[in-house]
C-alpha cells in the first residue's frame, strides 16, 4: 500500500477524496491557431505540388517540340538535298529526254528570228 494510503486509514479510516488537477483544456483561440497553421500549411504545399505539376507539363512539351524541330530541319535538309539534285542540268536533261521525248536541237539546223524593238 502507498504511504498516502496509509496515512488515510491511520487518520481515522476515511478516505480522502483524491484530489485530481483538472488538465486545462486547449484554449479555443490555440486550437483555431493550429488549425488555421495547418490549413495554410497544407494550401502552400499544394501551391508547391501544382507549380511543379506544372513545370513538368511544359518540360514535357518542350522536349516534345525540341524533338518535332530535330524532325522539321532533317526533313527540310532532305528537301534542299532534292531541290538541289533536282535542279541540276543534267537531271532536267534526262527527264527531258526519257519523259517528255525532247531531243538536244542541232545548232546548224538552228534559226533565228529577229525581233524589233518597239
Amino acid at each position: 500500500m502507498s504511504s498516502i494510503a496509509q496515512s488515510a486509514r491511520a487518520a481515522g479510516g476515511r478516505r480522502r477524496p483524491a484530489t485530481r488537477t483538472k488538465a486545462k483544456a486547449a484554449s479555443p483561440r490555440l486550437v483555431g491557431g493550429g488549425v488555421i497553421s495547418i490549413v495554410l500549411f497544407a494550401a502552400l504545399l499544394a501551391g508547391v505540388v501544382a507549380v511543379n505539376v506544372a513545370v513538368l507539363r511544359l518540360n514535357v512539351e518542350l522536349d516534345r517540340t525540341g524533338r518535332e524541330r530535330s524532325q522539321l530541319k532533317a526533313d527540310v535538309a532532305g528537301l534542299r538535298a532534292e531541290l538541289s539534285s533536282s535542279a541540276a542540268t543534267s537531271h532536267i536533261e534526262r527527264v527531258a529526254t526519257e519523259e517528255l521525248g525532247l531531243v538536244i536541237a542541232d545548232p546548224e539546223t538552228t534559226t533565228y528570228v529577229p525581233l524589233r524593238k518597239r
